[in-house]
């Protein structure tokens, strides 16, 4: 089984949806999601966009990096150039660091329907680099 951490800042949206989505494509993945300043709760939009997708994120809760650092990993995968920046130095073994970055939809502004059009856009962004990801890297590997 390969274990995947999924950074971001808040942990609260596109960390959320990245881990959402790499755990439908396959329940063989051990996929877990974190963030460097953890905000307090799963964005209600992301929960609410995923589940529009068929992807239940609404039980998740947001975390701290501080939980992973001395565990193992196959791939830890920043999702935003903040995370990616201060993203700590893992003690333990990381067999892939990668950085995909994508826009945070919570700092969109404007209308609920511009609010939900950015979060929508993300979350295809999402869905297809990681789909990408999967089918190039992961598919063959567990």
């Amino acid at each position: 089984m390969l274990k995947i951490l999924i950074l971001c800042t808040g942990n609260s949206c596109r960390s959320q949806m990245a881990q959402g989505y790499l755990q439908s494509f396959s329940r063989l993945l051990e996929v877990h999601s974190a963030g460097t300043f953890p905000a307090e709760s799963v964005n209600p939009r992301a929960v609410e966009v995923m589940k529009e997708d068929g992807i239940d994120i609404s039980t998740n809760y947001t975390k701290s990096v501080d939980t992973y650092l001395e565990k193992e990993w196959d791939y830890v995968i920043t999702v935003c150039d903040d995370a990616n920046e201060t993203c700590p130095i893992f003690t333990g073994k990381v067999k892939h660091r990668i950085h995909m970055g994508f826009e945070d939809p919570a700092k969109a502004i404007g209308s609920d329907d511009v609010v939900y059009r950015k979060f929508r856009k993300v979350r295809n962004e999402i869905k297809e680099k990681f789909l990408a990801f999967y089918n190039a890297y992961l598919k063959d590997e567990k």
